[in-house]
């Protein structure tokens, strides 16, 4: 069974991030599951280690063997025969910004100079959609012959609504999503 690794790499680990790495847990399962680069002082550190492993150090620095970072801008796709020989997939644990700005290059995939980077396509994913990409290639499923949809709505009320310019996976017809994100963005006054 392959370690899925959030490189977290925002400032603070901030609700979104919590609720995210939340549901990659229940995607991947806690034991295939480490968070790297956590700051041990965090108000919400102690909070992951309900979902997979807690580590403080960067990911750069365990000398992994076998692993593949998941970035938008390198060239390869990921394939599910050439999946099945990584030990390691690396996620930049980011928050997205619309447009992108690109921070998985630079922030993670030039840092380990001995993982293999492969993208899972161009779109922008929220972190726990990536992880549940990656694992349906890694279970034998290809990128191509997987349905997604862009641009979701969220209704508010009913006169409101939020739009996230994201890439989601379609899991039996509905875009996957948690629903704790969802009630939070529905209860959040302010963005």
């Amino acid at each position: 069974m392959p370690v899925y690794i959030i490189e977290h790499l925002e400032p603070e680990i901030w609700e979104w991030c919590l609720m995210e790495y939340e549901n990659i847990s229940k995607i991947a399962g806690r034991a295939n599951l480490w968070f790297t680069n956590i700051n041990s002082q965090d108000r919400n550190a102690k909070k992951l280690e309900k979902f997979g492993k807690v580590i403080h150090e960067s990911v750069a620095t365990l000398g992994l063997k076998n692993a593949c970072i998941l970035d938008p801008e390198v060239p390869k796709t990921l394939e599910p025969e050439e999946a099945k020989s990584f030990d390691y997939f690396i996620f930049g644990g980011i928050l997205g910004d619309y447009p992108p700005r690109k921070r998985t290059s630079p922030e993670l995939t030039s840092k380990l100079k001995n993982a293999q980077a492969r993208n899972i396509g161009k779109k922008q994913f929220s972190t726990d959609n990536a992880v549940l990409v990656t694992k349906r290639i890694i279970e034998g499923t290809p990128l191509k012959d997987m349905h997604f949809v862009e641009n979701l709505t969220i209704p508010i009320n009913e006169i409101e609504s939020i739009d996230l310019p994201y890439c989601y996976p379609l899991v039996d017809g509905k875009p996957q999503i948690s629903g704790k994100l969802i009630n939070y963005l529905k209860k959040k006054k302010s963005f």
